[in-house]
């Protein structure tokens, strides 16, 4: 008996090992296959602190941005698609939308990368991320500051919140960079259909583990 007990343990464990050793399940990267969108709206001062030697255009002397689209990100409540077909980003389409984001050379890298994920034709998806863009009011107090502003997380949402009535609950989030220490960007969670909802468990959980600390900075404009 004690002999069989060894034998039914020891293919247990071998099973569990097969299994912890097998890699994860596959993500459904199919154009459409998606849960919620997420509009990720960088800020500028912090973006070019650390990149704008990378980036000339975005961060020129003078431009003085405060929050500019990132993307328009198709997510699943965890995880999310990357990079689902190979279809081309027309060129007439790159010269009427471009002047969306910061820097134009974010334009191919969205749709490669999240846009195709979408389920949208290329104009159809850049259509809904300036749509989103431009519907989204910033609050008049993150606009152009010109002195550093320190905010609490409850804080940051609330002025999003008093700015836009029509945002659901946990549906804009900061994120923060350099250990918790200064705003990264703003992501803000969409439906399919355009209309606002809450983000996910795991967004807010991301959120709160990048902003740990109980105050950030937004650096002011230049």
């Amino acid at each position: 008996m004690r002999r069989a007990a060894r034998a039914v343990a020891a293919t247990l464990a071998l099973a569990g090992a097969l299994l912890a050793a097998a890699p994860a399940q596959a993500r459904d990267d199919r154009p459409g296959q998606f849960d919620y969108y997420v509009l990720s709206m960088s800020w500028s001062p912090e973006y070019c602190a650390g990149r704008g030697g990378n980036d000339p255009l975005q961060c020129a002397a003078g431009r003085q941005l405060g929050f500019v689209l990132h993307g328009l990100w198709p997510q699943f409540e965890r995880g999310y698609p990357s990079s689902c077909g190979r279809v081309k980003m027309p060129a007439r389409l790159r010269d009427q939308y471009e002047g969306i984001y910061a820097s134009p050379k974010l334009l191919h890298h969205e749709w490669n990368k999240h846009g195709t994920c979408s389920g949208l034709a290329p104009q159809d998806y850049l259509a809904l991320s300036a749509k989103l863009k431009d519907g989204l009011k910033i609050p008049a107090a993150f606009a152009r500051p010109q002195q550093p502003v320190r905010l609490t997380p409850g804080q940051f949402e609330a002025e999003f919140h008093k700015a836009n009535p029509w945002l659901a609950k946990d549906a804009v989030l900061p994120v923060c960079g350099a250990g918790g220490r200064f705003l990264r960007e703003a992501r803000v969670c969409y439906a399919k259909d355009g209309k606002s909802r809450s983000c996910s468990s795991e967004a807010i959980a991301y959120s709160q583990k990048s902003c740990g600390q109980s105050t950030f900075l937004m650096k002011n404009v230049k």
